[in-house]
């Protein structure tokens, strides 16, 4: 079993979609070769605690992982030494040890079990992945980092197992992670039965400083999405904009390393044993926008909470279908435990459901309602109304006719408004009433 995410990616930025240029030859493969979801959700509009549900099944409010694991002191252009990192947020939060992870689920199942890239849950050793359920380790632990000299604003950032390295310091990150997946899947591959978490960095923005980033004052913006020329070249005769050739030429390398995972097992006779999962933690953000939906990675809008999806098995899963079935990452769990044949963990609350049968297209999907909360951000959908009541936004939204949110109906539907609120406030007490789980929590 591979699954895969990627960092930042939007909604449309598959080439497959067809409304940008973004060149993905591979993951399109992947949808023209199993099922791609059209109206699947994350948990949270951005990394942390949208990684931390793909790996539990439950919602961030109910695994405790409910905000960012970030220093903010970069954001004023601050360089942490050695000693101040060790007790900063980055270091000392994470997810609850509590927390059982499907690597915990899949390990104790008899997988091999691999973790490579974009960790994002605590990098102190009792949060990092060896810790978690995973036999194997290369990443970071922290949220995004550059491409090349692999630092989170000045502090290095791999691992090896549970240990710092720099042993490949200013080679291209996707093309080190690329290397580390093969490395674990040929390991196993034939072999005996094995789940690779790969979750890269890319597209995200790389967390370095720009040249004008003076101490103390607001830091000026980073570079971007860096990534080796011949992939931004070809963008450069069709976007104007140099940061955005970038971007798409981010995602085309990780497409080229998918597409090398996918022809290992192609060619080991593997193709039809191995499920592939493919996912973006978040809305898009710096892609040139998300439409058709509303808003960016951030945001309680479409845009920052709908991302694309795609599952590949063949013969257990049809080929190039498309659902427009209402489906989240708090699905993937239940669903990988049930086609690895894998019992849940007794005495864990799954949010999700197996969404296998959704995804042959011989049932509806159950699930009726969403909700999501980033501070005094919040948003709801049941059935195809949306509601949303944040900083940057609010209103209510029938999704079957207005994908875009761009006409509120809260006035015209006060009764639905009202029920809509109601079912969030009903699912935070829900929330608010599980078993206490860190480290925001005050308990």
């Amino acid at each position: 079993m591979i699954f895969i995410i990627s960092d930042d990616q939007g909604y449309p930025d598959l080439g497959c979609i067809g409304t940008k240029p973004v060149l993905t030859p591979n993951l399109d493969k992947l949808a023209a070769e199993g099922v791609r979801g059209a109206s699947f959700y994350v948990t949270w509009p951005a990394c942390t605690p949208s990684r931390g549900s793909v790996l539990t099944g439950r919602y961030p409010q109910r695994n405790g992982l409910y905000d960012m694991v970030r220093n903010d002191l970069v954001n004023y252009g601050y360089v942490y030494n050695a000693e101040e990192y060790a007790t900063s947020p980055e270091m000392t939060l994470g997810l609850d040890p509590k927390e059982v992870t499907l690597g915990d689920m899949l390990k104790k199942a008899g997988y091999a079990t691999g973790c490579v890239g974009k960790w994002d849950m605590g990098q102190a050793k009792r949060y990092l992945p060896l810790q978690r359920g995973f036999d194997f380790f290369y990443g970071h632990g922290n949220n995004g980092i550059d491409y090349y000299t692999h630092e989170r604003y000045g502090v290095p950032s791999l691992f090896r197992g549970n240990v710092r390295t720099e042993e490949d310091k200013g080679s291209y990150v996707t093309d080190i992670f690329r290397r580390e997946a093969l490395y674990f899947v040929n390991e196993n591959l034939g072999q005996k039965p094995f789940f690779l978490y790969l979750a890269f960095n890319a597209p995200h923005a790389a967390s370095s400083f720009s040249e004008g980033t003076v101490a103390g004052k607001k830091r000026s913006g980073g570079p971007g999405v860096q990534v080796p020329e011949k992939y931004a070249a070809l963008y450069q005769d069709k976007v104007k904009d140099e940061k955005l050739a970038r971007y798409y030429g981010g995602v085309t390398c990780m497409d080229e390393a998918i597409g090398a995972l996918m022809d290992t097992v192609e060619k080991a006779g593997q193709k039809d044993n191995t499920i592939f999962i493919f996912m973006s933690d978040n809305g898009g953000s710096g892609n040139g926008g998300n439409a058709p939906l509303n808003g960016s990675k951030s945001t309680m809008w479409e845009g920052g909470l709908r991302v694309p999806f795609i599952a590949r098995w063949p013969g257990k899963l049809p080929a190039g279908k498309v659902t427009d079935e209402f489906i989240t990452a708090l699905e993937l769990v239940p669903t990988l435990l049930a086609a690895t044949e894998t019992p849940a963990p007794e005495g864990v609350t799954l949010d999700g459901f197996n969404m296998l049968p959704i995804l042959r297209g011989e049932a509806s999907s159950p699930r009726k309602d969403m909700f999501w909360q980033r501070r005094s951000d919040k948003a709801a959908r049941v059935g195809n109304w949306k509601w949303l009541e944040s900083a940057k936004g609010k209103g209510l939204y029938d999704l079957s006719t207005d994908i875009g949110e761009k006409t509120d109906l809260s006035k015209e539907k006060p009764e639905v408004l009202k029920m809509m609120q109601d079912q969030f406030a009903a699912w935070r007490k829900t929330m608010d009433e599980t078993e206490p789980r860190g480290p925001f929590r005050d308990y």
